[in-house]
């Protein structure tokens, strides 16, 4: 009678040694920011702050990240460190309160920029893809060392606080507007009042993100 029993014989595996390259990502450095934007003024929508300006007070309810515009530099004479040049852009909701009346639901943008200088590792390649743009040459980039690239994460953002000031008792009158890219603008169903207005809703956020410089590596791994 055969014996039908498996015998179960190990492999050995030290024997391979097949190189492969891996091309991956790897960070050079990286910050936690945990951010309190105080007093952070919204730009309301024209309904909206015709709305405010008639009441006698307002809240801030909810906080949206909408889009976070980041922009790397080189820093000039500390070779392998980069400014990185962050924005954040938020949809704040909120309502008004008046005697007699029934609160009204208020929007806008509100805009927060900040700078960290981040070490980005020391190199002398420059590297192309398929995917570059053409329509964007131009001898800054064309002679430039390729830079790292800038990565944010965030959580969602909350309302920590907010307050309606008169926009007369400010002293930033001649403060300048923010840039706001169209298609932010286009999130909105009226165009924001920037200037000329009599009351400012003002809102403190907490901010949580994790920003890291990153450049391409390939590694050789033993299979």
């Amino acid at each position: 009678m055969s014996d039908t029993s498996q015998v179960n014989t190990s492999c050995d595996l030290r024997g391979i040694r097949e190189a492969v390259c891996v091309h991956t990502d790897k960070i050079t450095d990286s910050c936690l920011a945990k951010d309190c934007i105080e007093d952070l003024r919204v730009y309301l929508t024209l309904d909206s702050q015709r709305a405010l300006d008639a009441a006698s007070g307002a809240r801030a309810r909810y906080v949206e990240l909408m889009h976070v515009s980041i922009q790397v530099e080189p820093v000039p004479y500390n070779t392998g460190h980069y400014t990185v040049d962050i924005t954040y852009y938020y949809r704040v909701l909120g309502e008004t309160s008046s005697t007699g009346s029934c609160p009204n639901t208020i929007t806008g943008l509100a805009v927060f920029s900040k700078r960290l200088v981040l070490f980005g590792g020391e190199t002398c390649a420059r590297i192309f893809t398929s995917k570059d743009d053409l329509g964007c040459l131009c001898k800054k980039s064309l002679q430039s060392v390729s830079l790292p690239r800038a990565v944010a994460e965030t959580v969602d953002p909350i309302i920590l606080g907010s307050r309606v000031m008169e926009a007369c008792s400010c002293c930033c009158q001649s403060e300048a507007s923010p840039a706001i890219p169209e298609a932010l603008l286009g999130c909105f169903d009226e165009p924001l009042v920037l200037t000329g207005e009599c009351k400012r809703l003002l809102v403190t956020i907490g901010q949580f993100s994790i920003v890291r410089l990153e450049r391409d590596v390939q590694l050789v791994v033993p299979m």
